[in-house]
């Protein structure tokens, strides 16, 4: 396993649509799925519209195919709540429900999922690494956890989110899981699993991770970004805090490209990505 810093790398998005598929998934998920033509279609500008994120889902062992299957969309909002909508398919054009849902704010007070990418069809890092994550936190949280396809960042398995929170993890095992989720359900987000939040750009989640890690964990919105700004490959982001975390905390990053390499476990394709070197950390 590569030592690459994760800090930053949670892809950006503010909501979620979730398919219960009890079916092998395809490699490239939803996508592949063979559904009915008008009714996938719809399902994918829809989501597309609000640059939501699907995703298949099933729980974790020995899957029963009868009965119906469940969807859901998943939202976190610019305030920070957190909004759910459910329902349920038997049939593909049942899905249309999706497309609705989106258009609509959905309900708030809903328990959290806990997502975790299995996806051995797209890579087997996430197989092998995330299925006994999934099966750990399953045993822990049953109602809560779904094993996912495909979240982004295979190198980083095994890969949990939390959602509509919009909290990724990564390098993650089955005891280092438990009590990273743990920590979350209580409030405190901790900087040593922390990819980043989702609804924030990769600069500002390294700031974010740098603050955890100096200052102690927190609650997902304990820090908010009150200014970003950029020199070149340079980056000044001014964190506020809630008590009894720092009122200001000043970070100064330094981005740089890394060396081409393999960035899955399974692709052959060689890439470079962008990390943020954490070069000065400040109470204001």
């Amino acid at each position: 396993m590569r030592g690459d810093p994760m800090a930053g790398t949670a892809p950006r998005g503010f909501a979620w649509v979730l398919i219960e598929y009890r079916g092998g998934w395809p490699v490239n998920g939803f996508d592949g799925l063979d559904l009915e033509a008008e009714t996938k279609a719809l399902v994918f500008s829809a989501a597309q519209a609000v640059r939501a994120r699907v995703l298949l889902v099933r729980r974790h062992g020995r899957r029963s195919r009868e009965g119906p299957g469940r969807w859901a969309v998943l939202r976190h909002e610019d305030s920070g709540a957190c909004r759910q909508h459910w329902g349920t398919w038997s049939r593909d054009e049942d899905l249309a429900g999706i497309a609705a849902a989106l258009s609509v704010p959905g309900e708030l007070g809903h328990p959290p999922v806990i997502l975790v990418c299995t996806h051995g069809q797209h890579d087997p890092c996430c197989a092998v690494r995330g299925r006994p994550v999934g099966r750990a936190l399953s045993e822990r949280w049953p109602e809560l956890v779904w094993e996912c396809a495909h979240v982004g960042g295979d190198r980083f398995a095994a890969n949990v989110v939390v959602a509509p929170d919009g909290v990724y993890y990564g390098r993650l095992d089955a005891e280092s899981s438990v009590a990273t989720i743990e920590e979350h359900l209580a409030g405190r987000v901790h900087a040593e699993h922390l990819r980043g939040y989702t609804d924030l750009t990769p600069p500002q989640q390294a700031a974010v991770s740098a603050a955890l890690r100096r200052f102690g964990p927190a609650g997902r919105t304990d820090y908010t970004v009150a200014e970003t700004s950029r020199h070149g490959d340079h980056w000044r982001i001014r964190l506020t805090g809630r008590p009894p975390h720092p009122r200001r905390v000043d970070v100064e990053l330094q981005a740089h490209r890394t060396p081409p390499s393999r960035l899955t476990c399974h692709g052959p394709a060689m890439s470079s990505t962008t990390v943020y070197e954490l070069t000065s950390i400040r109470m204001v």
